[in-house]
């Protein structure tokens, strides 16, 4: 198991990507510290992981909340004594043409996908400095590339990732720490749950492979990227899409 004895926390961690990525950190050797907003979707995931014999702490939180993630960072930090990898995973939409686009909904977006991500890594990022190794990686969009209907806000927020994740890249690597992106296309996750059957058919005619992806996609490339396989990459963007930006 390539990630055995490494501590992972993960953002998100209740559905979707952030879900299949805990469940597949804990396959292969690693312990878990989770979070997200709700504890009635966290705790049960949360349960079943330790039914497994996973190591988990798990706390229901706001990423945007500075002061809950550092509790959590240091609770983390008192039980398993480090954290070898944050992935900040946790994202949301509020979505609108640009001229009817809200401030609220504006704000709301980069508060969650983009200054968190910057607040979530700050928190963690002196613990892995002191221990000379860590590996960050941080959830893009394909949306950063290219663009997409509707979501001034979203695509802002992940080609900030971007940005943010080469200048870490830079800044950290001296340190001993890797710090990358992936950047999903069209994956089948809660997020997309209520778009019509016939919508879901017109996305998968624009990918060249005809299918969506399933979030154990995701989750496969943040473990490649977390394990040692992946030592010498850092400040790379990794797309996982299917083909849809050729």
């Amino acid at each position: 198991m390539r990630l055995q004895g490494q501590i992972a926390l993960i953002t998100g961690a209740a559905q979707g990507i952030g879900l299949a990525t805990a469940h597949t950190f804990a396959a292969q050797g690693a312990s878990l510290v989770l979070c997200d907003r709700h504890a009635d979707t966290l705790n049960p995931v949360a349960d079943a992981l330790r039914a497994e014999g996973t190591p988990v702490l798990a706390q229901a939180l706001d990423v945007a909340d500075r002061g809950a993630f550092t509790a959590l960072v240091d609770a983390a930090i008192a039980r398993f004594g480090q954290i070898d990898v944050l992935i900040n995973n946790a994202g949301i939409t509020r979505d609108a043409r640009l001229v009817s686009m809200t401030d609220e909904q504006f704000d709301a977006v980069i508060d969650v996908n983009l200054r968190a991500v910057f607040r979530c890594t700050q928190i963690v990022a002196p613990h892995m400095i002191a221990r000379g190794s860590g590996v960050i990686l941080n959830a893009s969009s394909v949306v950063a590339l290219y663009g997409n209907f509707g979501q001034t806000n979203y695509a802002a927020s992940k080609a900030g990732i971007i940005a943010m994740t080469k200048t870490w890249a830079r800044e950290l690597g001296p340190k001993g720490i890797r710090v990358n992106a992936v950047a999903p296309g069209f994956i089948q996750t809660p997020m997309i749950a209520t778009v019509p059957e016939k919508v879901i058919a017109q996305m998968a005619e624009r990918v060249p492979l005809r299918q969506l992806g399933q979030p154990e996609d995701v989750a496969s490339v943040y473990a490649f990227l977390a394990s040692r396989d992946a030592r010498y990459i850092s400040g790379t963007v990794i797309e996982v899409d299917g083909g849809m930006t050729l």
